[in-house]
C-alpha cells in the first residue's frame, strides 16, 4: 500500500532523468512519487559517457563524491582520432570539474534513485504506468492508474505527471505530445563492456562511414563501441554482429582491436538499430517530459546523460514555482540549449563528411556544449538536502 495517493509529482521512470528529477523536486519540497517497472540498479542500453555539464551538475548537487566511491574511474583526457592523426584534449579544472566520467547505468541510476529517496521523495521499482487520469474528461491530466509488481491497480493523483521514461515514452503517447522537429540522420550502434584493456581516457576514432570508441568504466571495464548508418548495420551487422564489430574495430583501430582480441567480454554485446532525433513538446496542462522521452539526439555524441541531469534541474525549478510561465520557460530554456547540440550531432551522425569536415562539426559541438557549461556554472546554488 502507498503511504498516499495524492502527490504533487508523479514521475514514470527513475532512471537518470527521472530520478534526478524527482530528487531535485523532493529537495524543492514538493511531495513525489517516482516510479519504474525496472528493478532498482539494474542495466540499460547506453554508452553511458558523462560530458562536462553533466559531471558539472553532479559536483552541484553533492552527488560527485559518492560516483568516485562507487570506483568510477577518472577520465583526465579525451583523444579524438581522425584517420590516423589523434588529437587529445586534456580535461583542465574548471568549475569544481577536474575530470569526466562514464558510470555504468547499474551505478549512476541507483545512485540517483537513493538520492531521491534520501530527499523524500518515494521511490518505487517495478511498478508501471497503466493510464492517465484527465479531469472531468477534459484535457488537463490529474494522475494516473499504478499498477505495483503484485498486479494490482493504483489510482494515483498528482498536480503535475512527468514522462522520464525514454525515447518510446508512454506518457508522451498517451498525452499525444506533438513532435515539433526531428533529425535527418540516425546511426546503428553494437557496443560491449571488456576487461583487460589500458585505455585510460575517452577515445573516438573516426574514418569515412564509421566511429568507434572506448570508454573506461567501473570493475576495471571498459565500453568498446563502433557506430555505423543504419543501413550498413542491417547489411553487415544482423549476421554476425561479433564478427562485424571485431571487423569494424580493427579497420578504424587496429590497436584496440588487439586489446579486444586477448580481453574479456563481461557483457553481453549490446546492440542499437538507430532512431532519428527529435524534440517532443516540453509540456502541456499537468503533464511534462524530460530525458529522452522530450528531446532525443543521436548517441554518437555521448551527449545523452548530459541533456537529462541538465533539463532534470530545469524542470525541478519550474515544477516548484508551480505556474504556466515557468514550465513555459522550462520548455524555451531546454530548446535553446538543446538545438546548436542537436544540429551538431546531426551533421556528426550523417556520416556524409570527410575527415576536415568532420573536424569542423566537433568545432560546432564544442562550441555548444561550452555554452551550456556556461549556462549551468552560471547558476544559483542547486537545492542541496542535508544528507547529501
Amino acid at each position: 500500500m502507498y503511504p498516499e495517493a495524492r502527490y504533487d509529482v508523479l514521475v514514470v521512470g527513475a532512471r537518470c532523468a527521472g530520478a534526478a528529477t524527482a530528487m531535485l523536486m523532493a529537495r524543492h519540497g514538493l511531495r513525489v512519487m517516482v516510479i519504474d517497472r525496472a528493478a532498482h540498479g539494474s542495466d540499460t542500453i547506453s554508452t553511458h559517457a558523462l560530458m562536462r555539464g553533466g559531471v558539472l551538475q553532479l559536483h552541484r548537487w553533492g552527488l560527485l563524491p559518492r560516483l568516485r566511491a562507487r570506483a568510477t574511474p577518472a577520465v583526465r583526457s579525451t583523444t579524438f582520432h581522425y584517420g590516423m592523426e589523434p588529437i587529445t584534449v586534456a580535461i583542465r579544472a574548471q568549475d569544481g570539474v577536474d575530470a569526466l566520467y562514464a558510470p555504468r547505468r547499474t551505478v549512476l541510476d541507483g545512485m540517483l534513485a537513493d538520492a531521491a529517496a534520501e530527499a523524500g521523495a518515494e521511490v518505487r521499482h517495478g511498478h508501471s504506468l497503466a493510464a492517465l487520469i484527465r479531469r472531468d474528461r477534459g484535457d488537463r491530466i490529474t494522475g494516473a492508474v499504478v499498477v505495483d509488481p503484485q498486479g494490482r491497480p493504483r489510482h494515483v493523483e498528482a498536480a503535475l505527471v512527468v514522462g522520464a521514461d525514454g525515447i518510446g515514452s508512454r506518457v508522451a503517447r498517451l498525452v499525444e505530445a506533438p513532435v515539433q522537429r526531428e533529425s535527418r540522420a540516425a546511426t546503428a550502434a553494437v557496443y560491449g563492456h571488456w576487461s583487460g584493456l589500458s585505455a585510460e581516457g575517452y577515445h573516438w576514432h573516426y574514418a569515412p562511414g564509421a566511429s568507434v570508441g572506448v570508454i573506461p568504466t567501473n570493475a576495471g571495464q571498459h565500453c568498446v563501441f563502433a557506430s555505423v548508418p543504419p543501413e550498413r548495420f542491417l547489411a553487415g551487422f544482423r549476421a554476425d554482429a561479433m564478427a562485424a564489430y571485431r571487423g569494424l574495430l580493427r579497420g578504424l583501430a587496429p590497436a584496440l582491436a588487439a586489446e579486444v582480441a586477448v580481453g574479456r567480454l563481461e557483457s553481453r554485446l549490446w546492440a542499437f538499430a538507430g532512431r532519428r532525433g527529435f524534440f517532443r513538446q516540453a509540456h502541456g496542462p499537468g503533464w511534462a517530459l524530460v530525458g529522452d522521452a522530450g528531446y532525443f539526439k543521436d548517441p554518437l555524441t555521448a551527449h545523452g546523460i548530459t541533456d537529462a541531469l541538465r533539463d532534470a534541474e530545469l524542470l525541478a525549478e519550474a515544477a516548484a514555482a508551480g505556474t504556466e510561465r515557468a514550465m513555459a520557460h522550462y520548455a524555451a530554456a531546454r530548446d535553446a540549449l538543446s538545438l546548436p547540440l542537436f544540429e551538431a550531432t546531426d551533421a556528426i551522425a550523417a556520416f556524409d563528411w570527410d575527415l576536415e569536415a568532420l573536424k569542423a562539426h566537433h568545432q560546432a559541438l564544442n562550441r555548444a556544449m561550452k555554452l551550456e557549461v556556461e549556462f549551468l556554472a552560471a547558476r544559483a546554488a542547486a537545492p542541496m538536502a542535508e544528507s547529501v
